[in-house]
């Protein structure tokens, strides 16, 4: 067993399973912090109520969101001692301001949020909404700034440092702006947010749909649907554009990965750009591929006659990434955006026109949609990471020449075992599956609960009455019925 291999595959399986929760919660703190500044305009009950439901979604999602993201923590120091060593000045900046500008911010007002409801204002639960959806932006800030400076480091030098006989490098912060505006994080950051927008936004259709289609809660679910679809298309049209610029980043920042993107191994000129295909990497070539002539270039240079390098060219100074892989999980984290784009306008299309709701093969799409939004979430998180090996702190090309840089392999802590890895890869795998299972089931429970009725249409299939509510209802009909007998015995009726 390679302990390299595993401690990659546990850090993979950690974050992956943690990255399903965060950029939903943010999603959906934008649809309540919309729905709640509505009721406060126009005091309409049904924006109140529809608040209140996606709230519960959110406090669920939230509580995974935090107990998974600590696991990451601990491997830092258990599985990536190394590696904490290194970056530890510019991640342990990060992380502090992480959790003094944002998490405390979030959490000191999920309170409010999720417990407020009848004990304070409406005003003060908007403002505590806004908060949480605040502080949620702001850790993500944080977070892609740290994991963008290992993809495109800046701010720093490279100085070496001694404990206890051991001397190793460490990166140190001399420029802290420059830390923070790193060539990549703007880029990634918007990349993020608009990722966690469509995602939001396509479980708000999801759920919308599915009542559809069950024609239960049909009043708030289309005025759900049609909220949750004018976010979806306009995140996905953004990020068409955000996803361009990035690439046009990673093309002048991280050539290999770009290179291992496209599946290009030879330099050409003019580049062609694959839409799907199979890279076969002792052939040096993409088998079964369909590609456009001189798409490559003209995406990253805007002409159809620049070069671009391929990786027999680069793999020297930057080593090849794991290309197969890489290939694959951008393309279909492309697939999948191309989909939601044409998807997204269409339905709006008929949404328009008034002939939506009969399209029940439309609704039954956008139901199964939200796994698609996530494994598009998890694929573009997939190709960034492992598009940048054999590097986990890409190196800088300062004057013409490749600086710094640490290397996956001599980020491993020194004591950390195989069969240690391998242990607590089962161990957390088992905890991560019985979480997630609490999880579907709480979203599960809430989801069939649905919204308070009281502001919107009687829902036909809503759960009746409990016995002793039958009986209520039937001794008030008898008292009711003996009253009008009284009153047309007086009348002479």
């Amino acid at each position: 067993m390679d302990v390299l291999l595993l401690s990659r595959l546990q850090f993979a399986l950690t974050i992956m399973f943690h990255y399903l929760f965060p950029p939903l919660t943010i999603g959906l703190s934008v649809v309540m912090v919309y729905l709640e500044g509505m009721h406060l305009w126009t005091k309409d009950g049904r924006y109140h109520a529809a608040a209140k439901f996606w709230t519960g979604l959110f406090g669920a999602t939230f509580a995974l969101g935090v107990v998974t993201g600590i696991v990451m923590e601990f491997e830092f120091g258990t599985n990536w001692a190394a590696y904490s060593r290194y970056v530890g000045d510019v991640f342990g900046s990060a992380l502090a301001a992480e959790g003094i500008f944002a998490f405390f911010l979030e959490s000191g007002f999920l309170a409010v949020l999720l417990f407020g409801w009848d004990r304070v204002g409406p005003k003060m639960h908007f403002f505590a909404t806004c908060m949480v959806c605040l502080g949620g932006m702001f850790s993500a800030v944080w977070i892609v700034i740290a994991n963008s400076w290992q993809q495109t480091p800046a701010g720093h030098q490279l100085v070496e440092r001694e404990i206890n006989g051991v001397v190793f490098q460490r990166a140190e912060i001399v420029d802290f702006w420059a830390m923070l505006t790193n060539p990549s994080a703007i880029h990634r950051l918007t990349h993020v947010y608009l990722g966690s927008f469509v995602l939001g936004a396509f479980f708000v259709l999801s759920v919308s749909a599915w009542y559809l289609l069950k024609g239960r809660h049909v009043d708030f679910a289309r005025r759900s649907f049609t909220g949750g679809l004018l976010l979806a298309t306009t995140a996905s049209l953004a990020q068409l554009v955000s996803g361009h610029l990035q690439a046009q980043n990673v093309a002048e920042h991280q050539p290999a990965k770009l290179a291992a993107f496209e599946g290009l191994y030879q330099t050409e000129q003019p580049a062609p750009l694959y839409l799907f295909g199979w890279p076969d990497s002792e052939a040096r070539e993409v088998r079964f591929g369909l590609a456009v002539p001189g798409g490559l270039s003209f995406l990253v240079h805007e002409d159809f006659e620049t070069a671009v390098p391929g990786l027999d060219d680069l793999k020297e100074d930057y080593g090849e990434p794991p290309v197969w892989i890489t290939f694959q999980t951008y393309h279909l984290m492309v697939s999948i955006g191309t989909l939601f784009i044409g998807a997204t306008l269409l339905t709006s299309w008929w949404r328009w026109r008034g002939t939506l709701w009969e399209k029940k093969w439309v609704l039954r799409f956008f139901v199964g949609a939200v796994g698609l939004a996530f494994l598009a979430n998890e694929a573009g998180w997939v190709a960034a990471e492992v598009g940048r090996q054999p590097w986990v702190v890409y190196p800088s090309m300062i004057d013409g020449e490749l600086m710094g840089g640490l290397r996956t392999s001599d980020a491993l802590s020194e004591a950390v075992e195989a069969s240690q890895v391998l242990w607590s890869i089962i161990m957390f795998g088992l905890i991560d599956l019985l979480l997630f299972a609490v999880w579907v089931s709480v979203l599960h429970t809430k989801i069939m609960k649905g919204p308070d009725p009281e502001h919107f249409d009687p829902d036909p299939h809503a759960p009746g009455p409990r016995a002793e509510g039958l009986l209520d209802a039937a001794s008030e009909r008898v008292d009711h019925e003996g009253s009008l007998t009284d009153a047309r015995s007086s009348s002479g009726g």
